[in-house]
Formats: structure tokens, C-alpha cells, sequence
């Protein structure tokens, strides 16, 4: 485990990640993931709820180019840097494999519902039972998520941070049927083919960040934080 600005990291490979999942997935306990990317951690320095979140995470893999050079600055080797995306593909295929059944709750204002990331992952896991909501982090603040269905063992929502990791914090205290839930920021519109992933090559280069751009124009404000703001504070650290 690695920690930058406070925010513990574990320093794991893509088989040891997996490993980890497949314990969590066996045991009968809630366990909460976060994919922590260089905006989390600039959130995290400002909002100390969000950060106390991150730190109680079962598991927080790195995910973005910047943690990587972040980890260098440092002396440290990052083993793997795991997207949102591809952990939730990877968890889900172990859930078909278990027969877990899977929630998903969707941001109505969002690009996808859950229906309609549900009917993808159908597609390649047709034997996977789904069930979700459409819904707002707002409506969910004084709840006590009788909209979850008892019988989903896995949980998976799009607010994006710090929102969704609260709204699992929060669902963690009050749901004991759960074994692992976890925020997936835009992973539903990557999986409802509402927005296109960048190819393979812009992705081993570490530049998704400006293919999300050329895409989505009005994220440059976020893109900046992660790409400038967030940099520069690493070199700057002593």
C-alpha cells in the first residue's frame, strides 16, 4: 500500500487485483472498491469526508496515467493501472461465473439508464441477472435504499466522485447482503456504447484523457484539473 496526498493506494498487479476480488466475492461481507484516478485525489484534499471514504475502501486500485508518474516522482513502481471500466468487465465476468446477481443504479441525468447498460452486459453474459434504478444522488441522501432488491450481491453506480463512493459508505453501514459495490463513473456509457473508448495504443500511451476530450469538450475543466493542476502538485511535493 502507497499513499499519495493521504490517500492510501494498494499497490497491486492485475492478477493479485483479481485475486482480491474473487476472496471478496466468497465471504459474506460488504466490501467497497474505488478506481482512484488523480480527480479523486484532488477532490479528497478538500473534502475530508470523501477522503475518510477513500482510506476506509477495502480496496483502492489506481486508475490513470497521472498516479503512475505520481508514484515515480516518488520512487515507487506502480504494478498496473486498472480503468473503472475494465474492473467492472472483470468483476462482472466472476459474477456470471458465481451467479451473482448484479444492481446497477444509473444517474437520470446521465447518457445511459440501466436498462440499457444492463441489455449490453446481456450481451455478453445473457445468463447474468441485472436488475436497477434511474435515479438522483440527491434522492438517495435520507433514504434507506429499499430500492436495492435483497437478493443483489453486487452494486455498481455512475454518479461520479466524491458521490458515489459516499452513496457506498453510507449503503455499506445499513446492508449486510452485499458483497462488494463499487463507483464506476462513466463505465456505463462505455458499456452502452454512448461513448466511444479510446483504441488500445491511446491507451497504453496514457492519453484516454484526450480522446475523452475530443468526445466530451465540455469535461475540460476536470480534464485540466487531472492533466495540469494535479501534476504539477506531485513535482511540487516534497
Amino acid at each position: 500500500m502507497v499513499a499519495l496526498s493521504g490517500i492510501k493506494i494498494d499497490n497491486l498487479s492485475k492478477q493479485e487485483v483479481i485475486s482480491k476480488i474473487e476472496q471478496f466475492l466468497s465471504e459474506n461481507i460488504f466490501r467497497q472498491i474505488a478506481t482512484v484516478n488523480p480527480e479523486f485525489i484532488l477532490k479528497a484534499e478538500k473534502d475530508k469526508s470523501f477522503k475518510k471514504i477513500l482510506n476506509n475502501c477495502d480496496l483502492n486500485i489506481a486508475d490513470g496515467i497521472g498516479i503512475r508518474f505520481a508514484f515515480w516522482r516518488f520512487g515507487k513502481n506502480l504494478k498496473c493501472r486498472f480503468s473503472g471500466i475494465d474492473l467492472m468487465w472483470q468483476i462482472l465476468q466472476i459474477a456470471d461465473k458465481k451467479k451473482l446477481k448484479v444492481f446497477l443504479i444509473a444517474n437520470r441525468n446521465g447518457l445511459s439508464t440501466w436498462q440499457e447498460t444492463a441489455d449490453a452486459i446481456n450481451k455478453k453474459y445473457p445468463k447474468l441477472l441485472i436488475e436497477g434504478i434511474d435515479t438522483i444522488f440527491q434522492n438517495l441522501q435520507n433514504s434507506k435504499y429499499q430500492i436495492l432488491d435483497d437478493r443483489c450481491q453486487l452494486v455498481f453506480c455512475n454518479f461520479g466522485a466524491p458521490y458515489q463512493e459516499k452513496f457506498i459508505a453510507k449503503l455499506k453501514k445499513e446492508n449486510t447482503d452485499i458483497k462488494l459495490a463499487m463507483g464506476v463513473g462513466g463505465s456505463f456509457d462505455f458499456i452502452s456504447d454512448k461513448i466511444k473508448r479510446a483504441p488500445k495504443w491511446i491507451r497504453f500511451l496514457g492519453l484516454e484523457w484526450f480522446w475523452r476530450l475530443l468526445q466530451q469538450p465540455h469535461r475540460l475543466k476536470r480534464i485540466f484539473k487531472a492533466v495540469i493542476i494535479f501534476p504539477v502538485k506531485v513535482i511540487l511535493n516534497k
